[in-house]
């Protein structure tokens, strides 16, 4: 079931302003690789950067979060769970030794509204385990549940492990017939723990419509297609406040100081939004009946407040009264509006001539000096114009990527998601900056992920960059490689 798409300007908002929209994300460089606004539950403008394609699954990231938190109030709705009950309840065998006040006092809703009573984030100390849930109910509980607020991504992982436990099976299996089948939505791919319990706060990949099909659910307060898939009041209770955020948020990011939901930030003027790291977004604006939907590459969450502020600015300040009222059509802004859309692409280095006198690479090895990374040997194999890159690092890493100094390719690697390495797409671009310096670009367009290796050549040894353009734990890095020919 796909969205319908049709003309901004019969939806209360000009070509005009949305071009000045557009423009202006360009000019402020903000990194947004995926967008699609509906209005009325309808696609007026859309883009996917090229190498992006729409239909290809991004990972959310925290916008995970937001879906689990849908997962609940399903689950709730058929007496599965209760908001009340305490979270102690449900892992009688995972206990501590000693249960404090303050975790025995700690319920689903607290999980929800992300004040479970945590002083301070405790990803890293529940991260670092192989059973999460044991971990998570091993850490201390200053504060009483409800009354101190703290962002906590494994409180959104007690709410999936709690999930599995009540509902006997895994999130995706529990959702495709409640939640994403009713939506249109293929089977999609979601991150698990250690022990196999779906990671419930990170790890699930969406496509961009398939994001803005979730954000119109919310906007229609559980309805999707005349069919009920939540009740109206867990929406309710989601997307008022739960927590009092403020204190935590910094003066530059309003709209992260408006109150937080279950799992929802509230915004400005009534909206509200999921979000996850680098800029993913699923934005929802009830009085103006909008739904955006993006995936970004931002390097900080302050972008992401540079994008919502030209939100406001040029979309829901410029609608007219309740966003139904017809705006007269300008066929040259439809026009170039649509250009603009259809020119949308990340700014790769343009295929450059192979330069004359480059190293002999058919066949030539290289044995990398030992690193951090693991990685340990690499072997050049030329063909043509086709260059075929081995990277040997002794696990689940290794493997064969090929480059065109004419064209890009699409092939698949092994690189981290959120929780894990994964088998995931890649497409490359190559080019020679000189005669003795190769440039490699691979863009995982599954996640955020833009990798280059630069590559200097030195008679027998190389010179090997590794440099990517956003990441929570991946470090660039330098290594040396002697070729033994």
């Amino acid at each position: 079931m796909k969205l319908s798409r049709g003309i901004p300007d019969h939806h209360g908002i000009s070509s005009r302003d949305l071009l000045d929209f557009f423009i202006a994300i360009e000019q402020r460089e903000l990194e947004v690789n995926q967008f699609m606004l509906l209005q009325n539950g309808v696609i007026t403008a859309e883009f996917s950067r090229t190498p992006y394609r729409p239909d290809c699954p991004q990972l959310l990231y925290s916008l995970s979060k937001s879906v689990t938190s849908i997962a609940v109030g399903i689950a709730c709705g058929e007496g599965l769970m209760e908001l009340e009950a305490p979270v102690i309840s449900f892992f009688p065998d995972k206990l501590p030794q000693r249960i404090s006040a303050n975790l025995a006092k700690m319920t689903v809703h607290h999980l929800l509204s992300m004040n479970a009573g945590h002083h301070d984030n405790i990803y890293a100390a529940v991260a670092r385990e192989q059973d999460f849930v044991r971990a998570f109910l091993a850490q201390d509980v200053p504060h009483e549940p409800g009354s101190y607020y703290v962002y906590s991504t494994h409180s959104t992982y007690m709410l999936s492990a709690i999930m599995e436990q009540v509902a006997g099976q895994g999130m995706v299996d529990f959702l495709m017939p409640r939640l994403f089948e009713p939506l249109g939505i293929p089977r999609p791919s979601w991150e698990t723990c250690p022990l196999g319990t779906t990671a419930g706060g990170m790890g699930l990949s969406l496509s961009i419509e398939s994001i803005a099909k979730f954000g119109q659910l919310l906007l229609n307060k559980g309805l999707y297609a005349g069919k009920r898939i939540v009740s109206e009041q867990y929406i309710e209770l989601a997307t008022t406040e739960q927590s009092d955020n403020r204190r935590l948020a910094r003066a530059e990011r309003v709209d992260s100081a408006q109150g937080y939901g279950y799992q929802f930030h509230l915004c400005r003027r009534g909206a509200y939004r999921g979000d996850g790291s680098f800029g993913q977004l699923c934005f929802v604006a009830p009085e103006q009946q909008i739904v955006i939907a993006a995936t970004s590459a931002f390097e900080n969450m302050t972008k992401l407040q540079h994008l919502l502020d030209l939100i406001y600015k040029f979309i829901i300040d410029r609608l007219d009264q309740g966003g139904v009222k017809r705006i007269s059509s300008h066929s040259e802004d439809m026009l170039k509006l649509q250009h603009r859309l259809g020119a949308m692409a990340y700014p790769v280095p343009a295929f450059k001539p192979i330069p004359e006198n480059i190293p002999n690479l058919v066949n030539r090895g290289y044995l990398i000096n030992e690193n951090h990374h693991g990685l340990q040997k690499i072997i050049f194999e030329w063909k043509d114009e086709q260059l075929e890159l081995h990277m040997f690092y002794g696990d689940e890493r290794d493997n064969v990527i090929l480059f065109h100094f004419s064209k890009p390719l699409h092939g698949a690697d092994v690189f981290p998601k959120d929780l894990s390495q994964e088998r995931q797409e890649v497409v490359t671009y190559a080019l020679w900056e000189n005669a003795s310096k190769l440039q490699l670009i691979l863009f995982y367009i599954e996640t955020p992920y833009v990798v280059t290796y630069t590559i200097a050549f030195h008679d027998n040894k190389i010179d090997f960059a590794f440099n990517i353009n956003v990441s929570l734990d991946i470090p660039n890095y330098r290594v040396t490689g002697q070729s033994p020919q």
